[in-house]
């Protein structure tokens, strides 16, 4: 055979490839995609290298107003939701919303005098700004604030920037609405032009909705004049396109039936391990830690050595839930969509800023499980928006009254912790059919994790996290139901109760899909991740600490003298080490009774604990009379430089608690009351003084 030389070589390899393309077309290549395949990102319209600078993406998408949000819980998210929803229907902006940390802020100097930028912002921990905010924050409040046009912060770079504020906080605590206020006054430092006074919600006295509300109504007022705005009738504007997809199942791969990631559909999962990527890990221990029937406290120790999750002593652990299946059954119910629950839908935005909350293509029974908060409070805003949706002309104008009458909705609504599907289910058993699920998904928010203080000790047991959780209930004399559940602890006492050998749990007749999407949480798995906390014990352990913790408040503690313990086993020199625990009876709910004297063996007179039982006697005892009661200690500690730290309810105990300390000091060091609180002040100052609290 003549011998092919590279030229003939060339050609017929071309030919064979050529072949082969010809006859694999459709099966191996060239095959048609699913427009709706992409999923979470793409659904949100998302890209790749999409740009950071808003200027660009407000001219791209044609929008002349953004509103900005700072948000940890979810909340800011949804009021900034909800104005830029407002602002367009009512005034015919063309609003977006947008993440803080999305975007750069060197060129808010360039922002057009003719458009629009709201800042909705809530203050976190004690006084300090939500993840998504530090930057900004940071930048804005800065020193050395420098932007693209090279303008000092004297020559006022901001004078063109129109904006709104409000902040969301909580008056039970030191800082309240630091953030809104920080930022307020370094826009106007800079220039900027306030177009309304800045508003404030405080979640401490249970008004963040009604001042959100009280507070809109003349910001619209004030901006539409100083804007040329004119109010037209609002209508619903959709702003996500829901889409029944006859030709998928629930069954397909490609489908998300809970899964929070496209890793996680396709059994892939991996770090790191965020707000956005949990971690499924086994839940390795569970049990009771109190001795009554009608109440539950539980630990369980979460194993995260398969992960590359890490945490200090201190931190907080991430829990995300899923929602009862007696509430989602209501829910679908109640919208006339029991029958359609595992119908596939896919979610697209209608607009290139819009977002859709959790992945898609998803179902409906899945969305409402795994991804929206349904449990959660009403808004009047809400109903209001429902009312056009109602069956009959009765229930509209019901709805239409609750939405108007502040005080009938605090009666019908607030006062009976109802859900939106129980609000629908009292105004009309009928079907509300007419309901757009695209209205639930924008005006419920997205399900958020719940964080609890890690309740052991990272030099102790590095992979293998510890929580100290009370199953909360809400008793409401007087309404139907009358008990409140709350989401993420009835979850968990279901899985250990499942770990325990139950093999249907339904904790206080609340069922969960314990096993998650496709079985992938089965055999007792969560999904957890990290959070990092300044609450922390001192670098050196031979300084003294006080720790004041009734009932769970005690979890982070807990940890503490774990660590503690152990130093003093390795030979190291612990300091004296305090703790003040309260709880109602020592024989139903004193948690780790044992534990502590297991602990006092390791410190000797190092540790001292302190308690304060509120049932055992005709006289309450608390945590804060205890502490009165120590005040020679705990001075002569405070003189020697130990941290104070605090952890539980922020409304009640820590307040008194601070008010104690700044007695205790005033009175032992011959001082005016006035300035032992500036002292307290002082030690908050430099972190002397910590707290982990909560409302």
């Amino acid at each position: 055979m003549a011998q092919l030389d590279t030229l003939d070589l060339i050609v017929l390899i071309a030919l064979l490839i050529g072949t082969a393309a010809y006859f694999t077309k459709g099966t191996y290549w060239g095959i048609p995609k699913d427009p709706y395949a992409a999923s979470f990102a793409n659904a949100n319209g998302a890209k790749a290298g999409r740009t950071r600078n808003i200027l660009e993406k407000m001219d791209e998408s044609g929008k002349n107003a953004v509103v900005f949000y700072g948000s940890q819980t979810g909340t800011a998210e949804d009021y900034a939701s909800r104005l830029a929803k407002e602002g367009s229907s009512r005034f015919g902006l063309k609003t977006m919303v947008a993440d803080l940390e999305d975007y750069d802020y060197e060129n808010l100097d360039a922002f057009p005098d003719d458009k629009l930028a709201m800042f909705v912002l809530a203050t976190y921990g004690e006084g300090e700004p939500t993840d998504n905010a530090v930057d900004f924050f940071e930048f804005i409040t800065g020193d050395d604030v420098s932007f693209n046009g090279a303008s000092a912060a004297e020559d006022r770079p901001l004078a063109n920037l129109k904006y709104i504020a409000f902040g969301l906080g909580n008056n039970t605590y030191e800082h309240y609405q630091a953030l809104v206020r920080k930022v307020d006054a370094a826009l106007t430092k800079l220039g900027a032009q306030r177009i309304s006074a800045a508003g404030e919600g405080d979640d401490g006295a249970g008004t963040m909705e009604e001042d959100f509300l009280a507070w809109k109504e003349p910001m619209w007022t004030e901006l539409a004049a100083k804007m040329n705005l004119e109010e037209r009738e609002a209508v619903y504007e959709p702003t996500f396109g829901v889409t029944e997809r006859e030709d998928l199942s629930v069954d397909t791969n490609d489908v998300y039936v809970g899964e929070p990631n496209k890793n996680h559909l396709e059994g892939k999962s991996k770090g790191p391990y965020n707000s956005h990527n949990p971690y499924i890990a086994p839940i390795v221990e569970s049990r009771e830690v109190f001795t009554v029937k009608d109440r539950n406290c539980l630990h369980l120790e979460i194993d995260v050595s398969a992960s590359n999750l890490t945490y200090q002593t201190g931190d907080h652990i991430a829990v995300w839930p899923t929602n009862a299946g007696k509430e989602v059954d209501r829910f679908l119910n109640i919208l006339g969509l029991s029958d359609r629950r595992h119908m596939v839908i896919s979610v697209k935005g209608l607009d290139s800023t819009a977002r859709v909350p959790f992945p898609t293509p998803t179902t409906y029974d899945a969305a409402v499980r795994y991804h929206m908060e349904i449990c959660g409070p009403v808004s009047r805003q809400f109903v209001a928006a429902l009312a056009a949706f109602a069956p009959d002309e009765a229930s509209k104008n019901e709805m239409a009254r609750l939405g108007e009458d502040k005080d009938y909705f605090k009666e019908k609504v607030s006062n009976q912790y109802l859900n939106i599907a129980q609000v629908l289910e009292r105004v009309s058993e009928a079907k509300w059919a007419n309901v757009p699920f695209s209205i639930m998904i924008e005006s419920i928010q997205k399900l958020q994790p719940r964080y609890y203080s890690i309740s052991s000790s990272s030099l102790v047991q590095k992979s293998k996290i510890s929580i100290t959780a009370v199953v909360e209930e809400i008793r409401v004399p007087g309404a139907k139901p009358n008990i409140i559940k709350g989401v993420t602890t009835n979850y968990l006492l279901a899985l250990k109760q499942k770990q325990h050998g139950d093999a249907d749990p339904d904790p206080h007749g609340l069922t969960y899909a314990i096993t998650g999407p496709r079985n992938k949480y089965d055999g007792c798995h969560v999904p957890v991740h990290v959070r990092h906390s300044n609450f922390k014990l001192p670098s050196d352990p031979s300084k003294p600490i006080i720790m004041v913790g009734p009932g769970s408040g005690v979890a982070p503690f807990r940890g503490f003298i774990q660590e503690r313990a152990a130093q003093a086993k390795a030979g190291e020199k612990v300091g004296k080490t305090i703790l003040f625990y309260g709880c109602r009876k020592a024989s139903e709910d004193f948690l780790y009774r044992d534990e502590w004297e297991t602990y006092k063996k390791a410190l000797g007179d190092s540790f001292e604990l302190f308690t304060a039982f509120s049932r055992e006697t005709d006289e309450k005892v608390y945590v804060q009379q205890r502490l009165s009661e120590q005040a020679a200690l705990v001075d002569e500690l405070l003189q020697k430089k130990a941290n104070f730290y605090v952890c539980g309810d922020a409304s009640n105990m820590a307040r008194e608690v601070s008010i104690v300390l700044g007695q205790i000091i005033s009175s032992r060091r011959g001082l005016s009351a006035e300035k032992g609180e500036e002292l307290v002040k002082s030690m908050r100052s430099s972190n002397q003084y910590q707290e982990d609290v909560w409302s």
